[in-house]
This record gives C-alpha cells, sequence and structure tokens, in this order.
C-alpha cells in the first residue's frame, strides 16, 4: 500500500523552483508515478535594475512548498513523511547567484530573465567560437567584472537557484551536468577546460584573486550517489522536525533537464517543448553542429549527451493577460468566470478560426527576445487592412505567437545542419486544453507533437524521478530506464501536422517575420 511506502520511505521528493510557481513532486517508488503533490506561487521582482527573488522570498516558498506537500499527503493518506528514498532538487536554469567564504550573498539573485550582459555574451561568444547566451551564469560573471563590481573580488562561489537550495540540504556546492552546461560550456562530462583556460587568461588584467574553476559548483552525472541531507538541511526544509537527516540527494538540474526527463527525451533525435513562462525546445543531437548560431544554445541531457536548445525568454505570460482579460469582462456580464473554463472556452474558439488567424499577429515580448533579435520587451499586435478580427483570430494569435520564436530557431536547424527530430514530446501549462495548442505547435515545427497523461506534472515530476533513478537504476542507462520503468505503458496523444494548419502557420509566419524589425522603434 502507499501508505506503508509512505512510512517506509520507498517514495521520491522532486522540488522545482519555477518562474511563478515553486512545485513539489512526491511519487511511488512502485510505479514512479506522481501520489502527492505540493506547491507555492510567487513572483519575481525588478530591483535595482534586474529581475530577482529575494533570499528571504526563496527560503520561504521552498518552505511553504514543503508544508502544501506534508499536508496533500497526511490529506491523502493519514500519515506524515519522515523520510524518503532520495531528494531532488530543480530551479530555473542560468541566472547568477554569487556568495563569499562566509556563505553571504553578494548581490541580488539575477535571474535568466535579465538581459543586462550583452556586451559580455559577445565577447565570450567570440573568445570561445561558442554561443554564450545573455542569461548564462558565466556572462553574468563577466559583465560584473566588465562593469567594474566590487563584489567580484569577495567571491567563493557562483551557482544556480537550484544549485543553491541544494547547498542549503546537503552543505556540497554542486549541480547536476545539465545545469552546469547553462553556467559554463561543457565538454564530455566536464566543463570545457580549454574554455576555462581561455576565460582565465583573457580576465588576467582584472587582477581577480580567484580561479574560475575554483568558484564553480562541482559537476556531476544523473545517478552519481554520495550526498546526503544534512541535520541542518532537513530543519531547513522542515521546521516542523518531522524529516529525518541522512536521506540520499540527487544532482540538482535545471528545468531543461528534468523537462526531458518528464517527457522521456534523453535519447538522440527526441525532442521536447516545455512551454511556461518561457518557452523552449531541447533536441537531442546525434553529432555536434557545424557551425555556431547565437539563436542556437548548446547544453546537454542529464547524462551529457549533447543538446541543440531554443530558448524563448517569453512563453504564456502575454497569453495569460489576454485570458484574464476576458475574465474580467465575462464577471462584468455575471458569467461564471473560472479560469479554467475560461481557457478551455478560448484555447477552443481558436479551432473555428482561420489558418492564417487572418492576417492578425501577435508578439508576446514582455522581456527582450534574443532569438528573434528584439531588446526590448513590448507585447504588440498588429493586423493588415485586410484583416479579419475575431475572436478566434486574435486567441489563435496569441497561441502562435507563443511557440513562433521556437521556429526561427528550429528552421536554423533543419535547412542549415539538416537536423531534425523524429517526434517533439510537449509539456507544461500551454498544453492543459487538449490538442489545442498541441496542433498549432505540430504545424509550426511540422513535425509530430506528444502529449503524455503526465503532460501537467512538468519538472518536479522530473526531478523526483532522477532521484528515483540515483537509486533504483542497476546498470540502467537513463535512457533505457525511463524507457522501461517509466514510461513502457504510459498513455500519449500524437497529432500530426495537417497540411491546412501547417501552409496557415507558415503564412502567418512570413508576416510576424516582417513585423519584428519594428518592433524596437516603438
Amino acid at each position: 500500500m502507499i501508505k506503508q511506502r509512505i512510512l517506509d520511505g520507498q517514495t521520491y521528493l522532486g522540488i522545482e523552483l519555477g518562474s511563478t510557481r515553486i512545485k513539489a513532486c512526491l511519487i511511488d517508488g512502485a510505479g514512479y508515478m506522481p501520489i502527492a503533490n505540493g506547491s507555492y506561487e510567487w513572483e519575481n521582482e525588478f530591483k535595482g535594475g534586474y529581475w530577482t527573488y529575494s533570499l528571504d522570498k526563496i527560503h520561504k516558498g521552498v518552505k511553504e512548498c514543503y508544508i502544501s506537500l506534508q499536508k496533500d499527503v497526511v490529506d491523502k493518506y493519514g500519515v506524515k513523511p519522515t523520510v524518503f528514498g532520495a531528494i531532488g532538487i530543480s530551479g530555473m536554469m542560468h541566472g547568477y547567484l554569487a556568495f563569499d567564504e562566509k556563505d553571504n550573498l553578494l548581490t541580488p539573485f539575477r535571474t535568466w530573465r535579465n538581459t543586462t550582459t550583452e556586451k559580455a555574451a559577445e565577447e565570450l561568444t567570440k573568445l570561445f567560437n561558442f554561443n554564450i547566451p545573455q542569461r548564462w551564469s558565466i556572462a553574468h560573471l563577466y559583465q560584473a567584472i566588465l562593469n567594474g563590481e566590487k563584489h567580484v573580488a569577495d567571491i567563493a562561489h557562483i551557482t544556480t537557484l537550484a544549485g543553491y537550495i541544494h547547498y542549503l540540504l546537503t552543505g556540497k556546492w554542486e549541480i547536476g551536468v545539465c545545469e552546469g552546461s547553462g553556467m559554463f560550456p561543457i565538454l564530455g562530462n566536464g566543463y570545457n577546460k580549454d574554455m576555462l583556460k581561455k576565460f582565465t587568461q583573457h580576465i588576467s588584467e582584472y587582477n581577480v584573486p580567484w580561479k574560475i574553476e575554483e568558484i564553480l559548483p562541482d559537476v556531476k552525472l544523473c545517478g552519481e550517489e554520495g550526498t546526503c541531507l544534512s541535520e541542518q538541511g532537513a530543519r531547513f526544509l522542515d521546521e516542523s522536525g518531522t524529516l529525518a537527516a541522512g536521506v540520499p540527494v540527487c544532482p540538482p538540474e535545471g528545468d531543461a533537464g528534468t523537462g526531458m526527463v518528464a517527457t522521456n527525451s534523453v535519447r538522440k533525435k527526441t525532442g521536447n517543448i516545455s512551454a511556461g513562462t518561457s518557452v523552449f525546445s531541447m533536441l537531442v543531437l546525434e553529432k555536434n553542429l557545424g557551425s555556431m548560431y547565437p539563436e542556437i544554445d548548446i547544453v546537454t541531457t542529464p547524462d551529457a549527451s549533447p543538446v541543440a536548445m531554443v530558448h524563448s525568454n517569453n512563453g504564456c505570460s502575454e497569453l495569460d493577460a489576454w485570458v484574464k482579460l476576458f475574465g474580467d469582462f465575462a464577471a462584468m456580464l455575471g458569467a461564471d468566470a473560472d479560469k479554467s473554463r475560461i481557457y478551455k472556452m478560448l484555447y477552443e474558439n481558436t479551432l473555428t478560426g482561420e489558418s492564417d488567424c487572418g492576417e492578425v499577429i501577435s508578439y508576446n515580448f514582455l522581456a527582450s527576445e534574443p532569438v528573434a533579435g528584439v531588446k526590448n520587451g513590448k507585447p504588440v499586435y498588429f493586423r493588415t487592412p485586410k484583416s479579419n478580427l475575431t475572436l478566434s483570430n486574435f486567441f489563435r494569435s496569441q497561441l502562435y505567437a507563443a511557440v513562433a520564436v521556437l521556429k526561427i530557431g528550429m528552421n536554423i536547424l533543419v535547412d542549415k545542419e539538416k537536423v531534425s527530430a523524429d517526434n517533439f514530446n510537449a509539456h507544461g501549462g500551454l498544453f492543459k486544453v487538449k490538442g489545442v495548442a498541441q496542433k498549432f505547435l505540430a504545424a509550426a515545427l511540422d513535425t509530430p507533437v506528444s502529449v503524455c497523461e503526465t503532460a501537467g506534472e512538468g519538472g518536479a515530476w522530473g526531478m523526483a524521478l532522477l532521484a528515483a533513478y540515483m537509486i533504483n537504476k542497476g546498470d540502467l542507462l537513463l535512457g533505457d530506464w525511463l524507457d522501461t520503468k517509466v514510461f513502457c505503458d504510459m498513455k500519449k496523444e500524437t497529432l500530426y501536422p495537417d497540411r491546412e494548419t501547417v501552409d496557415g502557420f507558415n503564412k502567418y509566419f512570413e508576416l510576424y517575420k516582417s513585423g519584428i524589425l519594428g518592433i524596437d522603434e516603438i
């Protein structure tokens, strides 16, 4: 019974700190499916020129999320967990958390959303001949050096959000290899040594008192053991004192890695799409790309295979704002304004719209969008004089906009590198309404798109799976373990691109591209 397995510690906990929600997922060791969940909603703040979350907010969010999980377990099974088979921590990738030797935070957390590192990213990309996006940790560090920021001299450790929470729980500065690949370029199972040397030489004139390899966290492959929950970490996570120390803790990963795991997309030629506050596609490569492209990031799977990543800073936030607007209007009319119902109605109504959205074009750029070449966030829409502005066309345009930037990057992979995916597995809030965004994404990428029954579970479930894999992997590689132990009987629905929608999206996309150049001029 599940209750007994909870008491015996035969369950696995994943916690993921996303942009708008911290989520905990507890899975059963018998089938690795979710049995309880916890969550805590939060928002970033714009302070001192940076998007950030305070340490107090981070600490409170993790603790409240765990309390929410405990309550769900008690409500469902009548017991409170005191031990787990293993724990794993995930978070939004990239960003910059810098600490001194006494673990004092030297400057407020700079999240992935910041685009204040353009000069650093450009210089490092040229230095390495390897694309360094603005959101990567090394770009934030180098920009701080270029800015002459005083805290640089006091740095003892830099890490990511997941790496920081992992440190609080275990006392170890370490991260998973996929997470590490969003901090500094990876080669094989660790940081690229030649690039580490180039960076050291490049910053020698600034006389920093540390070496880059000394302040980066250690890189671990998925499944590596040896780290456990400390007494201090147990009391941080569970202030009630119920949780015991000594629980194994797996290497922390970013949301890209957990997304690959949660969609069973870690083998070569498999791909996944994650759609939330940001939207990104991941395609596991058979070989390294022939050229470097600023639109394509090269990261890794949790077991260190190279991955081509197209990352859009802007996902569902603008779409969500329009849903709220329509919900407010419905409430004014005295109608049922239940959020889930409004989403379902608006999404499904788009299927009655025209395949090209009637020449109504939307941009969801609340933040800058480097892949599209947009430096300043401006959510706008336009329509041609002969457009057909209807509710179905307008909202269909919003859904198209949520995935259009992915098409920019994927076109490069397909046209220039002759790389393709057999199928994309999608997960995230964009796909909660069955068969709508999935249909449009399949058309945008002209590739079949599958959504598993667990698509709504997201990265917290993927992180729990990585925790379970560490304990139960046996001799299996990650892909084999996922195939045979987790996804063997998984129900999923696959939609294939239909020609009418593909042609309509392509027509929409041509107008979309023509309008991008003028956004920064507004």
